[in-house]
């Protein structure tokens, strides 16, 4: 099982992006390139493909409860089918770390694309976390268009059986559990920071913030699919650089590494 502390990396799926990587990522250079293949030889595949994983984080909590950070590309019928590869193991992942689905009393949706939200629903269009309150920034609902298929499989139904929470910035969603506004691959992205607690390494959960290794080794490189790009950078650059200060791990969503280390020097960023 890949652990960090109380943080458990879960594996939903893994497969080839839609887009050769130089076209999601317009504008690395050469020497950004060779650091992604140092910093995620895995997700390197052959004529230029991005190989990469789709991957959900739990977070402990007292009394045998968890809090569940994205929920993965989702069953076959998912939004996500389009173009990810389902069905995803999620169920069998949780159930390999011994957590039930009625044991997650929290869902926090970093932003509402399609492959971190799959399993907000299951087979039977029922939330498959029962007892979860799934928690969003209120300014990423507000963005999402009806006509998206995440509104009907996940908004929608949530916001009927009650279980959907919508916040404003910055949220205190536990003790040691914070929810950071990252916006910029959508408006309501967010991020959540672990404070694991003395004797344990602090663990920012990062979402779509970065995406690829590229981005790590060069925050200042653009992905093809953020709503804001310039906003984008301003959060990758800013995550960085509080993970780098608190001296934390970054568990990441899409590298073929869950756990990997903010590097020590990278493009200029702006703290607020």
């Amino acid at each position: 099982m890949n652990r960090q502390g109380q943080v458990v990396a879960l594996l939903d799926a893994t497969g080839n992006f839609f887009e050769p990587a130089r076209t999601a990522f317009p504008g690395a250079d050469e020497a950004a390139w060779e650091r992604a293949r140092r910093l995620d030889p895995g997700a390197i595949g052959p004529d230029g493909t991005w190989v990469l994983d789709f991957r959900c984080f739990a977070i402990a909590r007292p009394g045998g409860r968890w809090v569940l950070v994205d929920a993965g590309v989702g069953p076959a019928q998912s939004p996500a089918a389009a173009w990810a590869p389902v069905p995803g193991r999620l169920p069998d992942a949780l159930a390999e770390a011994g957590i039930a689905p009625a044991d997650v009393e929290a869902v926090v949706l970093t932003h509402l694309h399609e492959d971190h939200a799959g399993w907000t629903s299951g087979t039977g269009g029922a939330p498959f976390f029962p007892a979860a309150r799934y928690v969003v920034q209120r300014a990423e609902v507000a963005a999402l268009d009806r006509t998206d298929p995440v509104w009907d499989w996940t908004v929608a139904p949530l916001r009927a059986s009650g279980q959907l929470h919508e916040v404003d910035g910055s949220h205190l969603l536990a003790p040691g559990i914070t929810l950071l506004p990252t916006p910029g691959h959508t408006p309501g992205h967010q991020s959540v920071l672990v404070d694991q607690g003395a004797g344990a390494r602090d663990v920012v959960v990062t979402g779509d913030v970065l995406v690829h290794a590229v981005q790590l080794g060069d925050p200042t490189v653009p992905y093809s699919h953020e709503r804001d790009r310039v906003t984008a950078r301003a959060s990758r650059e800013d995550l960085l650089a509080r993970a780098r200060e608190r001296g934390a791990l970054l568990a990441t969503a899409h590298l073929t590494r869950a756990f990997v280390e903010p590097p020590a020097e990278t493009a200029p960023g702006r703290r607020p």
